[in-house]
């Protein structure tokens, strides 16, 4: 299974695509918990079917030490007992912000409350951007159909 396009092999999509390594790297030293940004990665490539970034993400997210029974609950985050209340905030802001499209008005207060309570303003504009630019990668690789499974943690440096 070949992708569509070479997103890397291309000039303009390579282009873009630093750009996003670039915003993607601001995030990893926000502050935010490393887990807590792969379990948002996680579940928002779940939401939006992009096996590239779901393989990456649960090998990177192993070889940084989160546990195969954790990784195994994302998609069911909400009757699992191993995420704690912060994580659970990050998730349900992550799955309300890639599902953004779905309810009007886009991201409730509640969620967005809930997330404040866990963490502060630096570590939500982290949780924002994260979430914004997952969901940009996992479009890109989606559209093209980026083939899943011969990732290598720690592939892309």
């Amino acid at each position: 299974m070949d992708a569509r396009l070479n997103l890397f092999g291309n000039a303009v999509s390579g282009k873009v695509l630093k750009a996003l390594i670039s915003a993607d790297r601001a995030v990893s030293g926000s502050g935010l918990p490393t887990a807590t940004q792969e379990l948002v990665k996680i579940r928002a490539s779940q939401i939006n079917g992009c096996g590239f970034c779901t393989d990456m993400h649960t090998k990177d997210a192993l070889a940084a030490g989160e546990t195969p029974l954790r990784l195994n609950l994302v998609a069911a985050w909400r009757e699992a007992t191993v995420f704690t209340d912060a994580e659970r905030a990050a998730l349900e802001l992550a799955e309300q912000g890639t599902r953004i499209a779905d309810a009007a008005g886009g991201v409730t207060d509640e969620a967005w409350a809930n997330a404040a309570e866990h963490y502060d303003e630096d570590q939500l504009a982290a949780l924002v951007s994260l979430i914004a630019v997952i969901n940009a990668f996992n479009r890109m690789n989606t559209i093209v159909r980026q083939p899943a499974g011969d990732y290598q943690p720690g592939q892309f440096g």
